[in-house]
């Protein structure tokens, strides 16, 4: 029997006050084209638990897989990535701290975003007020920016602070994708850690939320990305 070459999995990592619905704009071409994906929900409780639910997703997918990270899904691919069942990793104005940094020590390097002056924290959580939603979606449509708003999924305070091990940029090869207009995860910040991690850097005039103002742009990068990791291999 020959082999047959088959697509690898592409399982979606979501950031604050967000959940694996911020992809639903890019999922259903993936799937049309014949890509297995999920998109793995997690609490936003502790950065290990999210990093577990992550690995639990990919026992839910063929082998080998890409992971796709936005914006602090990007600390949780640079960690659940280094699982050996992962071939890519794909940011999308994410975070990619290193062994020493957290999520908050890394964005501390950097100016402050507009968006920070729209939190308020109560109940252990983040919340993003609804002023703040124009500096984390401000190039979707009114209706839309209400719709992340209202669907928003608070992290836990101290969430930024913790850090789960593991650098898998390090070692598997990486895509990054530039938000030019991002006033939530710093441009600047986005560019640095993609010439860091030596990833293919690609840059669109987006706000924070590439897949969901700019869905075929992140699109074809996660094409990218997919033909040049090594393909599945089934017996035909």
């Amino acid at each position: 029997m020959k082999p047959t070459q088959t697509k690898p999995s592409i399982v979606f990592c979501h950031g604050i006050w967000a959940d694996g619905s911020c992809f639903n704009k890019v999922i259903p071409t993936l799937q049309a084209e014949g890509y297995e994906v999920m998109a793995a929900q997690y609490g936003l409780d502790t950065p290990e638990g999210d990093v577990a639910a992550v690995k639990r997703t990919l026992g839910r997918v063929s082998s080998p897989t890409i992971l796709v990270g936005h914006s602090y899904g990007g600390s949780v691919i640079t960690a659940a990535g280094t699982d050996d069942r992962v071939a890519g990793l794909v940011y999308i104005a994410a975070l990619a701290p290193d062994a020493d940094e957290t999520s908050q020590s890394q964005q501390s390097k950097f100016p402050v975003t507009d968006v920070f002056k729209y939190v308020e924290v109560a109940d252990g959580r983040v919340w993003m007020t609804p002023k703040g939603v124009e500096c984390f979606a401000g190039d979707l449509s009114e209706e839309e920016q209400k719709v992340v708003w209202a669907s928003h999924y608070a992290p836990a305070a101290d969430l930024f602070s913790r850090h789960a091990p593991g650098t898998a940029w390090k070692s598997k090869p990486s895509w990054y994708i530039v938000a030019n207009n991002d006033r939530t995860v710093h441009p600047d910040l986005e560019r640095f850690v993609a010439k860091r991690m030596g990833a293919i850097t690609h840059a669109v005039d987006s706000s924070h939320v590439a897949m969901l103002s700019h869905p075929g742009f992140v699109i074809d990068v996660i094409r990218s990305a997919a033909k040049g990791v090594p393909a599945n291999t089934a017996v035909a």
